[in-house]
């Protein structure tokens, strides 16, 4: 077994293990306010995810962080997997390549029947002076029976493309594990998105399931005071639609969270029947964690080090075709036994003949119709090109770097805000919905309390989910992922 194949098992091994490791009640009144947090939702997942049941998380699900999520997809999302196969593919062609330097050796075993061998006419006075001028006689050349075995060794001395072969091997190495990682951190920053859509999502499901508890306990309080005499139907019949409207979200947003969490399986490599429990949790504080990195450096961003081993490659590639005018050297050997008969007696202890020969094959091109040529021309060109595009990456990361930096701290300052409105507007609920029961409210302020608050839980909940992919941007943009 190569090296290369046992490299494969163990990564093969190693990327197949399986990892094992109530707000305060408000009452809505109006129904186009409730669409305010089904919008919401749809920021937090495709639109067309919306047809299935989210069933209750069994006990044996399996815990899972954020970082734990990002571990586990490194091993198993088929991406990275990939890449770390044409890596070792990569080095199994520099070990071919590192062959071309040793020397080679080949055989061959010949066996020929000639039933009729082939005549010549000569002249037979060549060989007699009694012979007449012109007398030809037919003369045979071969034998019926012909063996020959033979080896054949040649060794490269120089030639130019073996030379720039060799020398670019690391750098092809380097390019392969570069890929690597770039691949890796296309998977983190799309795990941890997904991870904290899902976390942003149930977030705002455990406050929808508290409103609907405050709201089916306020319908409970009408209908009996509804029996006393002292409201009306319509006060009920109102709060019967709110809670079936409720009710009917909260429905909508448990099938966005299974789809949710689906997608962040298929981002993980995970099977979609492993039960999984998220322990992360979302806040403004590990938003804020984000700080800013100083000293850097382009060379920290994995696009600007492809580009960089790229360029490196076509420098090789320019320079081999250069030295393609150069000679070519090389050492040959050949030896070997051979027998001819008329009869088929190889089987008889008979006289064999050896030979053997030696020298030197060198090659000079001369003129190759302007192709080498060209061929430089085109190689110069790819690394003018690649000079460019690292220019252009550049530019480009500042300009990421830019907008993620500023994006980043708008919004935190929007989520500080919004979570700070979110606070007041539950306050200000809190203490109308106190006066409404003490009869000094009306059922006016009841309802613009109740509007205020839903219109400031979804602010929140967009402003955190906004903030949580501001923070991963950033960091992919300054190369910290």
């Amino acid at each position: 077994m190569g090296w290369y194949q046992k490299k494969v098992i163990n990564v093969s091994k190693r990327i197949n293990y399986n990892y094992r490791k109530k707000q305060m009640s408000f009452m809505q009144l109006e129904k186009k306010h409730l669409g305010l947090l089904g919008a919401l939702l749809l920021l937090f997942f495709n639109p067309a995810m919306s047809r299935q049941t989210a069933p209750s998380v069994p006990l044996d699900a399996t815990p899972l962080s954020a970082k734990q999520a990002v571990e586990y997809a490194l091993a198993n999302q088929a991406t990275v997997r990939t890449a770390k196969l044409d890596e070792l593919i990569q080095l199994a062609k520099n070990r071919e390549v590192s062959g071309l330097a040793l020397p080679s050796l080949s055989g061959a075993g010949t066996y020929q029947h000639n039933p009729i061998v082939q005549k010549q006419l000569i002249d037979a006075s060549n060989f007699s002076d009694t012979v007449p001028k012109g007398t030809l006689v037919p003369f045979s050349f071969g034998l019926k029976y012909n063996v020959m075995g033979e080896l054949r060794l040649n060794q490269v001395l120089f030639d130019p493309s073996v030379l720039v072969a060799l020398q670019a091997r690391e750098t092809l190495e380097q390019l392969v594990a570069r890929g690597v990682q770039k691949a890796e951190i296309d998977v983190k920053v799309a795990v941890y998105k997904a991870y904290y859509n899902v976390l942003s999502a149930r977030r705002a499901q455990q406050i929808l399931q508290g409103n609907i508890a405050n709201l089916d306990k306020l319908l409970y309080e009408t209908q009996e005071t509804y029996k006393n005499g002292l409201v009306e139907k319509l006060d009920v019949d109102r709060l019967v639609v709110q809670l079936t409207n409720l009710r009917t979200e909260e429905t909508r947003m448990r099938n966005l969270i299974e789809i949710g969490t689906a997608a962040l399986k298929y981002q993980m490599g995970m099977p979609l029947k492993q039960e999984i429990t998220l322990t992360d949790t979302l806040s403004t504080e590990s938003i804020k964690s984000a700080i800013a990195v100083e000293g850097f450096d382009y060379s920290q961003r994995i696009e600007y080090q492809l580009l960089q081993t790229q360029k490196k490659a076509y420098e090789y590639d320019l320079k081999r075709y250069k030295f393609n005018a150069l000679p070519t050297l090389s050492l040959f050997g050949t030896g070997g036994i051979s027998r001819a008969s008329d009869v088929f007696n190889y089987f008889k202890r008979e006289t064999w003949y050896g030979y053997v020969s030696y020298g030197l094959n060198l090659s000079l091109p001369i003129f190759s119709g302007m192709q080498r040529r060209r061929k430089v021309d085109q190689a110069f060109l790819e690394v003018k090109k690649a000079e460019v595009n690292l220019e252009n990456t550049k530019l480009g990361i500042d300009l990421e770097q830019s907008q993620s930096t500023s994006s980043l701290r708008n919004n935190i300052l929007t989520l500080e805000a919004q979570e700070s409105n979110m606070k007041l507007a539950q306050e200000v609920y809190r203490t109308t919905q106190v006066k409404y029961h003490e009869g000094v409210g009306s059922s006016l302020e009841m309802n613009n309390a109740q509007n205020e608050l839903l219109t400031a839980q979804n602010n929140y909940f967009t402003a955190l989910y906004n903030a949580v992919v501001a923070k991963v941007d950033y960091l992919k943009a300054y190369g910290k992922l």
